[in-house]
């Protein structure tokens, strides 16, 4: 059943029950790029209503033991994106499905056709984030502020984003490593298209596909 009356909206929790916000501090820096126009679709991202990161508890836990780790190599995380509501990927394939707009292609895609994103799998229908246990993330140099660099920017459809791609230099294959092993180490499982996306293991949620908002 579908409530339309903002009175009754109004009364909903926030946040599902099993999930938490994660904090900004001096170790963990969130940068919600799908509540912007800095996106590759371009503009503010339905279902994002704050700058606002959500994980599951168990996410959220074992990202600290990340968090601690990485803070003993001098280095912080920088997470882009975690908790996405159903209603996002949505938007995602409407917009992959108007092939009329390619504003941000130059940005984000400029090696591959609109037409071809959902073959190549760079859009699809479901998406592990509305799961709430997996995020993309980056690091950066605690005494500097500086992101490692990964040779590709977050969110680049390219082949050039592979984990292992050979397309970036020695160095940056290098602070991918490094950014996979912290993760794997803690329980999360990295995709092989994507440097920046990690999964817990043991997720609580794996069949289901949150649409709440994120506020």
């Amino acid at each position: 059943m579908i409530f339309n009356c903002r009175a009754v909206d109004q009364d909903q929790p926030p946040i599902h029950e099993g999930f938490i916000a994660l904090t900004n501090g001096e170790l963990v820096r969130t940068e919600v790029r799908y509540f912007s126009s800095e996106n590759f679709v371009g503009e503010v991202i339905d279902g994002y209503e704050a700058p606002v990161v959500y994980l599951t508890l168990e996410a959220h836990a074992a990202l600290q033991n990340v968090i601690a780790e990485a803070a003993n190599q001098g280095l912080g995380i920088k997470v882009f994106d975690a908790y996405r509501p159903q209603q996002a990927v949505d938007h995602f394939v409407r917009w992959a499905e108007d092939l009329s707009d390619v504003r941000m292609k130059a940005q984000y895609y400029p090696a591959v056709q609109k037409q071809h994103l959902f073959r190549d799998g760079y859009v699809a229908s479901r998406s592990g984030h509305s799961r709430g246990s997996t995020l993309d993330l980056t690091l950066f140099d605690l005494r500097t502020g500086n992101e490692l660099d990964m040779g590709t920017a977050w969110d680049f459809f390219d082949l050039s984003s592979w984990g292992d791609s050979r397309a970036v230099s020695v160095q940056q294959r290098c602070n991918r490593g490094l950014l996979r092993r912290l993760m794997t180490r803690h329980g999360f499982s990295p995709i092989k298209e994507e440097w920046w996306h990690f999964t817990l293991e043991n997720e609580p949620y794996p069949k289901t596909y949150f649409n709440f908002p994120v506020r």
